[in-house]
């Protein structure tokens, strides 16, 4: 994990899972080959179900998936158009930051890209399909299949960047961007709050110091900004990640005494995808502790809590263990 973007710093471990978790190439495959089918004679209702979707500019840019139309909403439409499914609940409260950024963003592209917007509870087969272990989980699908995706909410100026990388990337392969943009619209324009900007240029530099004083700045404005909440925690556990001793794991196994070593230790394994791990091992050592240490290791676990969706499954699941230990 070496990104501060909510918890969707996971992005590039996520995209790793979905390129094995999801494979639609058998879709993308049917939709070509409707696609070369004869046109119906002229008159002749259109089978149900069939038949690409609207051109891009003629359809909304917001459309809602369900399990009977993902197949033409999102595999045959990503064919042409770059669709981002966002995997989301009304229970979400996260999703009710992100969904609206991504809604007005697309509106703004002119066609170049679309939402499609899934309901998790609703459609549990396509949380499914894409191995979504948290919401929001935002997918991007081109060609019938996902090019990058990440989780959690994002700060604005991040998903602009997100999503004009994934424009320029496209540009040559998608049809609906090169319309769009001879129409005067295409890719996000650049944010115009310049705080996020500051923040995001001083931690790209490697900068952490600097990029926490930025989100600072803004919760000091803002104590309620959410985004800037999950940016700041992010940037505070890359910095301690980086700084890890790298050796810390086998010092932790060695010696279950050793405090530093333990915190570390926790803080590498999150950095590398390994949850569960980091967090048994906090919880275990907070059972063979009491007093200053005790409370010293619960609120580092606490902590790598606030890296992820509260309604992440091994996070819940680790505050049970948590309040097992303690009481």
């Amino acid at each position: 994990m070496t990104h501060p973007r909510g918890s969707a710093a996971k992005s590039a471990a996520l995209s790793a899972a979905l390129s094995g978790a999801v494979d639609l190439s058998a879709l993308k495959a049917r939709a070509e080959a409707a696609r070369k089918q004869p046109a119906p004679p002229a008159g002749a209702p259109a089978p149900a179900g069939d038949g690409p979707p609207p051109a891009p500019g003629s359809a909304e840019a917001v459309i809602d998936v369900t399990e009977a139309t993902f197949q033409a909403e999102v595999v045959e439409r990503s064919l042409r158009q770059l669709v981002v499914v966002d995997l989301w609940a009304e229970w979400c409260g996260p999703c009710k930051q992100l969904s609206p950024v991504l809604e007005r963003m697309a509106a703004e592209s002119g066609g170049a890209w679309v939402v499609a917007k899934v309901d998790v509870d609703a459609n549990p087969r396509i949380a499914q399909l894409f191995g979504a272990q948290s919401i929001p989980t935002i997918v991007a699908i081109a060609g019938g299949q996902p090019v990058d995706a990440f989780s959690g909410a994002l700060p604005e100026p991040e998903i602009r960047k997100w999503i004009n990388a994934l424009i320029d990337a496209l540009r040559d392969k998608l049809p609906s961007i090169a319309e769009a943009e001879a129409n005067g619209g295409g890719a996000a324009e650049e944010p115009e709050d310049p705080r996020f900007t500051e923040a995001e240029e001083a931690f790209e530099r490697g900068d952490f110091a600097a990029a926490q004083a930025a989100y600072e700045r803004i919760l000091d404005v803002e104590p309620a900004n959410e985004l800037a909440k999950n940016a700041l925690a992010q940037v505070k556990f890359t910095a301690r990640a980086e700084s890890a001793d790298p050796e810390a794991r086998a010092k932790a196994d060695a010696d279950p005494s050793d405090l530093a070593a333990q915190l570390d230790a926790a803080d590498l394994e999150i950095a590398e995808n390994d949850v569960e791990a980091g967090f048994k091992r906090l919880i275990d050592t907070v059972r063979r502790t009491a007093g200053e240490d005790r409370n010293r290791v619960r609120e580092h676990l606490v902590a790598l809590f606030d890296l992820f969706d509260p309604a992440d499954e091994r996070v819940m699941k680790a505050r049970r263990d948590l309040a097992s230990a303690l009481f």
